[in-house]
């Protein structure tokens, strides 16, 4: 059904020692313009500016993705049932899962207040060189991806895969994000994890022998997310970039914005935004935008967008009470600083392991010998203490470091 390249293509990668790919359609997918415009995305967005060498992009993390997919599905027990179909669907699904992605990637949803997988869908669905390749490769391929990515295909297996809590996209960003950031914390033994891997009843599953890995990967997600992406400093530029574009839209509405920002008006105006304007939107030319805002007349504007090019960050205090916004509110205001862009309250929440299904999350379910199924808190004494205990949160203020 689906093409067999004569000659398999390899490509090194230091997270898998090699991405392999065999079919035309994910080499032809690999080289469409959409999926190239991922290598000018960073994968770890703001927490670049903290990781000096976390250059790594959503290129190369989609492709990871991909090869532990295609390595699920050759390897795992249980998985060699799927149709032809369902695997190629399965691996354009994990290949295609970030395609839209915008600039600084988590931080644009933010800025936007659009999911990244709109936009996706959008691209496999719509006018696109991906979708002309998946609709000629075979008429349902774009839909079943689609429905993959949304957890409603008939094989709710396929979403798992994709999409969970022990999922390929995770077990790919915790390894990568911890190899270009230079730490250790995301670590944890991926072979380990395909050997004890299983499906039963359509679920992937983890066998019992396999409960100490899964430990490491939920205490890699945890760490990470802690040290890595919610780093102080990190969130101190998605608070930078949330007052840049807050002022833009500010002067866009007031029809003040200069003409030379043309590209950045369907982001500003809250409208539908098109194909071929999202995909013009990568971070060279929200930088270049940024560069040239830099020099506007409008003074909050121009200084919010040399803070970003210098790395002129905001500084910032726990709240631990709320006289402290107030405090800081207050020392905002007497040195002259606009509190609407030169104030930001931020709250960063993370839970590493959910024990029931929540939405799109499935739990993590261990076979023992008979295939009888548990739920991983039951298996375990340290994710049980894990999810017992109280969710993890930390608020801050940012402002200018001029004012402490």
């Amino acid at each position: 059904m689906f093409k067999t390249m004569s000659e398999m293509k390899v490509m090194r990668d230091p997270i898998h020692e090699y991405i392999h790919v065999d079919k035309q359609l994910i080499w032809d997918c690999i080289n469409a313009p959409e999926f190239q415009r991922l290598r000018r995305i960073h994968q770890l967005g703001p927490a670049m500016y903290v990781y000096h060498s976390a250059e790594h992009s959503r290129f190369s993390h989609s492709l990871g993705v991909y090869e532990i997919t295609r390595r699920i599905i050759n390897e795992v027990i249980g998985v060699e049932h799927l149709s032809e179909l369902d695997q190629m669907s399965l691996l354009c699904a994990a290949l295609l899962h970030d395609i839209g992605h915008g600039p600084f990637s988590h931080t644009f949803e933010n800025l936007l207040q659009i999911r990244h997988e709109r936009f996706t869908i959008a691209l496999i669905q719509g006018d696109s060189s991906i979708h002309e390749l998946l609709k000629v490769a075979h008429p349902e391929l774009p839909q079943a991806i689609v429905d993959i990515l949304k957890h409603q295909h008939a094989n709710p297996l396929l979403s798992q895969v994709i999409s969970g809590q022990l999922d390929a996209d995770r077990m790919d960003y915790l390894l990568r994000d911890a190899y270009f950031s230079g730490t250790s914390y995301g670590k944890f033994d991926l072979e380990r994890m395909f050997r004890t891997m299983r499906v039963v009843n359509d679920t992937l599953v983890i066998k019992k022998t396999g409960v100490h890995t899964i430990e490491d990967y939920i205490l890699a997600r945890y760490h990470m997310y802690w040290q890595v992406y919610f780093h102080p400093i990190s969130r101190s530029v998605e608070a930078l970039l949330q007052s840049y574009f807050k002022r833009l839209k500010y002067l866009y509405q007031h029809k003040q914005l200069a003409n030379h920002l043309l590209k950045l008006h369907p982001f500003l105006s809250g409208g539908p935004i098109s194909n071929a304007e999202f995909l013009m939107m990568d971070e060279s030319t929200f930088l270049h935008l940024c560069k040239q805002a830099s020099t506007l007349e409008d003074p909050i504007a121009a200084d919010l967008a040399q803070r970003i090019l210098n790395r002129d960050l905001f500084d910032y205090v726990d709240i631990t009470n709320g006289d402290q916004v107030e405090v800081m509110r207050a020392k905002v205001k007497a040195a002259g600083f606009d509190e609407a862009y030169y104030l930001v309250v931020d709250e960063a929440k993370q839970t590493p392991y959910f024990p029931y299904a929540i939405k799109e999350q499935a739990s993590i379910l261990i076979a023992d010998e008979a295939n009888n199924l548990m739920e991983l808190s039951h298996a375990s004494n340290l994710v049980k203490a894990i999810t017992l205990g109280k969710e993890k949160e930390d608020k801050k203020v940012f402002f200018p470091r001029s004012i402490r």
